[in-house]
């Protein structure tokens, strides 16, 4: 298991949201390059970030930003936030970034993860499932779906999908602790490479998590608790990488 810390961008600078609304955005820095840098020496192993006004149906924010972040780390990037195309992902992982994640798409539109995944390869492709009360959010967490969260998880495995983001987003930026139970069954039903996502707080959030041993736990997405200083990144590098 990876620890992923996160950076979303909104009109170029570092924030986060409360379960997803746009109106809860609290700024964190104005320098998201120097952030990423700052988790990378902290000994990061993959960074996570997100292009909320992508997100929120504005895709070109955010570009130059975010190229700033990928000539200045060296580590892995993946990005998600409004990629609803093949062109989309091509031109992000034109620029550097390692995998591309693709959200409202593979619910409105899943023949095109299957041509992405035949393009770029499975390796290139996440696609992130937001959960609210077991049914998919969509578009930025804006629009609830009746699409059942196993159901559609099922479905992206079929069309060759082999990892994906679960967030439960009730969990997100309340510090709440993350949906663990959730998280592990729907990676046991899967099969599939889960990333989880939402609420990390404590240490003792990655340790049940691990404790699970559930095979299918690829990493853990934090943000919040490491600008409010409620997490060392440093330990978590030292007792969760790899």
């Amino acid at each position: 298991m990876i620890i992923l810390p996160a950076i979303d961008l909104l009109q170029g600078k570092c924030v986060r949201l409360r379960q997803g609304r746009e109106d809860s955005a609290h700024v964190y820095s104005d320098a998201p390059a120097a952030q990423a840098l700052l988790w990378q020496q902290q000994g990061s192993a993959m960074l996570h970030l997100v292009n909320l006004d992508g997100a929120f149906g504005r895709a070109g924010k955010n570009i130059q930003i975010i190229k700033n972040i990928l000539s200045t780390i060296t580590i892995p990037v993946e990005l998600g936030g409004g990629i609803r195309s093949l062109e989309d992902a091509s031109q992000w992982l034109d620029l550097g970034v390692t995998r591309v994640i693709f959200g409202t798409v593979a619910v409105t539109n899943p023949d095109i993860i299957k041509e992405a995944v035949h393009t770029f390869g499975a390796e290139k492709v996440v696609v992130g499932i937001d959960a609210r009360d077991n049914k998919v959010a969509i578009a930025g967490w804006e629009q609830q779906t009746d699409t059942d969260v196993y159901t559609f998880a099922r479905h992206m495995k079929d069309l060759g999908v082999i990892r994906i983001i679960y967030t439960d987003v009730h969990r997100d930026g309340e510090l709440s602790g993350p949906n663990i139970d959730n998280t592990v069954a729907l990676a046991n039903h899967t099969q599939m490479q889960v990333i989880a996502s939402g609420g990390f707080s404590r240490l003792e959030d990655f340790s049940a998590l691990l404790n699970t041993n559930c095979k299918y736990i690829d990493g853990a997405i934090v943000g919040k608790a490491l600008y409010e200083n409620q997490l060392d990144l440093v330990k978590l590098n030292e007792l969760y990488n790899g």
